[in-house]
């Protein structure tokens, strides 16, 4: 092998191996930053870990809000219509925050299985459903039909 043809072999494999790292850190610097998104039934199955933060989509239950009085802290429960996830945050919530809106919020799973939100979203459209749920949920406006009928419904929506 030639000298010059020796210089061109270390350069390719040098510049391979440049790529190789800058790749390899690009994909560590992105897999840190990602923040998955569970709805309840993925957390109380298990799939999400309570030492990585995530993102919690679900509809706000009925009657479920309470409010600590004399600070921020607002503890309630969010639900995708199979399961329940206690959730507690504390700051100041989203004007569109209400009972029954579809929110996510972003935090961590406690020890006790309640959610430990440090952030939570509201959507703008009264009609948002987070979509892993969509299909499951009791449809709005469906007040005069019981609820046989819309869990029937649901459930052909659904797939079940």
């Amino acid at each position: 092998m030639t000298p010059l043809r020796r210089k061109r072999l270390y350069l390719v494999i040098g510049i391979v191996v440049g790529v190789s790292v800058a790749a390899g850190l690009a994909l560590m610097a992105f897999r840190q930053n990602v923040t998955f998104y569970f709805i309840p039934t993925q957390v109380v199955e298990g799939a999400a870990h309570g030492d990585h933060s995530f993102r919690l989509g679900g509809m706000v239950t009925k009657g479920s809000v309470q409010r600590a009085p004399g600070s921020l802290k607002v503890s309630f429960v969010l639900t995708d219509f199979k399961h329940n996830v206690p959730v507690t945050y504390t700051g100041v919530l989203p004007d569109l925050f209400r009972e029954g809106q579809g929110v996510i919020a972003h935090g961590h799973l406690g020890a006790n299985g309640v959610f430990v939100a440090d952030e939570v979203l509201a959507k703008h459209d009264e009609k948002y459903m987070p979509p892993q749920i969509a299909g499951t949920a009791p449809m709005a406006g469906n007040a005069d039909r019981n609820d046989g009928q819309i869990a029937a419904e649901a459930a052909a929506v659904g797939g079940h």
